[in-house]
């Protein structure tokens, strides 16, 4: 008896689309006026930023005082805002340069809305170290080394803080460059479509005149691969300068060095789950279900398990040493910190980045849209708590115990955190409208590919 094994694949494109369907299909949206949902969404992302922009203003208006921070708690929630957008930046760059590397076709149809997450995640992270400067518009002066009236003033370049100003702003160019890059062929596919003069122009400007010619498409292919050579190492480099920041202090809870891998698996980690949990929504309002499939869906889920259970082990590994290292100042932070006044943080983090995600084990959950999308978002609730836990438990208590100190956030905290949220969906609302959301050149290349093999 003979036994025939399938060779066929998960078809990364369902619904039988040709060639013209597929730039129907992507590029509808960016040609109709904005429906309802578009306007209601746009809106209440509108009314975030506002309430944000105000908060902001009286930040910088009357000082940061107005946080909850006080002479123990120095760093709370605008560095823990700032760790966790820098970590929801990852994913884009690790889907866009890494995959393109080892040339995995699914990363195709969700490229685009990755990188477009990247570019906004990186510019939110970057606002909270500029406020806790407090003189926002003296940051320039204080990062470059330029010559001070008093004499010559430098920057400590032994300094990780500084380290993180050089590795975001090249991630942020980078990933900046190689979004734009991807953008240009589909620029020039909605010019060619456009018939009112004004967006013919628009588009044909924003596409720098492409052809489509094999010389323009030499060029393009070149670019992209030098790109994601660039880039790949940033992926690990970016947060483990962020790492630095807290590795490289004697503060106990901090001073360990299973920071950087631990921190770029937990970027990764949160990075593919708000990626998921915009391309949820995208897909279901776009009608973009034979573009980003199930099958889309549950290989991220396979690589939030595997990022998640590192994650796990690398909270089992700090709990360890910290008790083996027989340094009593370091084994009491992380008693602190499970029994202490925050407890209840430390379970939230424990449950959303362990227990959650080992839900997706299971394949009816793992290629379920409602689970994912409640999942994903659970996993960036917990790696909030995850980068809350490391940074207030760790201050609060420290080896003076006249100096300890609870933190409680006031309403300028929250309010500059939903400025950054008011920002990233204004933007990604913008992006999704006028922008092709998915890569049309790429995605017709897989169609090309599938109908040759079939």
């Amino acid at each position: 008896m003979s036994v025939v094994v399938s060779s066929v694949r998960t078809p990364l494109i369902t619904g039988t689309k040709t060639l013209h369907d597929v730039s129907d299909d992507i590029c509808r949206y960016v040609e109709r006026p904005p429906s309802k949902s578009w306007m209601v969404a746009i809106a209440l992302s509108l009314a975030t930023l506002g309430f944000g922009v105000y908060c902001l203003y009286r930040t910088l208006w009357d000082g940061i005082g107005v946080w909850g921070l006080n002479k123990t708690v120095g760093w709370a929630w605008d560095i823990t805002n700032f760790v966790w957008w820098v970590g929801i930046g990852h994913a884009g760059t690790l889907i866009s340069a890494i995959l393109l590397l080892f040339r995995q076709k699914w990363r195709m149809s969700i490229n685009r809305a990755a990188e477009a997450m990247t570019i906004f995640a990186v510019i939110c992270a970057a606002t909270f170290p500029l406020i806790h400067m407090g003189r926002l518009w003296l940051g320039l002066y204080w990062v470059l080394p330029l010559p001070n009236t008093f004499g010559s003033l430098w920057v400590n370049f032994n300094s990780p803080l500084l380290w993180d100003v050089f590795a975001i702003t090249t991630y942020f160019t980078v990933s900046l460059v190689f979004w734009y890059l991807g953008l240009i062929p589909d620029f020039a596919t909605i010019r060619d479509r456009a018939k009112l003069p004004w967006r013919k122009k628009f588009y044909s400007a924003l596409s720098f005149g492409w052809t489509g010619k094999a010389r323009d498409w030499n060029h393009y292919e070149t670019v992209a691969l030098i790109l994601a050579g660039l880039a790949t190492p940033l992926v690990l480099s970016v947060h483990t300068i962020v790492s630095f920041d807290f590795a490289t202090s004697v503060i106990p809870g901090w001073h360990t060095t299973i920071f950087p891998p631990y921190f770029v698996a937990g970027a990764i980690f949160s990075g593919f789950a708000m990626v998921l949990t915009l391309l949820i929504i995208t897909r279901r309002v776009f009608h973009l279900e034979n573009y980003i499939t199930l099958y889309h869906m549950e290989l991220m889920n396979i690589v939030i398990i595997v990022t998640g259970s590192i994650v796990g082990i690398a909270y089992i590994t700090e709990l360890f040493m910290a008790w083996y290292s027989g340094v009593e100042a370091e084994w009491y932070a992380f008693r602190n910190r499970a029994l202490g006044p925050y407890w209840w943080a430390y379970f939230s983090m424990m449950t959303c980045n362990v227990v959650s995600p080992q839900l997706f084990w299971f394949k009816p959950i793992r290629r379920s849209i409602v689970s994912t999308f409640v999942l994903s978002i659970i996993v960036n609730i917990g790696m909030w708590f995850e980068r809350f836990v490391i940074i207030v438990t760790s201050l609060h208590r420290d080896y003076l115990p006249s100096s300890w100190a609870m933190f409680t956030p006031t309403l300028y905290d929250v309010g500059d955190f939903l400025l950054t949220f008011g920002f990233f969906f204004t933007a990604f609302l913008l992006f999704a409208k006028f922008f092709p959301v998915i890569n049309i050149a790429e995605v017709k290349t897989i169609l090309k590919s599938d109908s040759q093999k079939s």
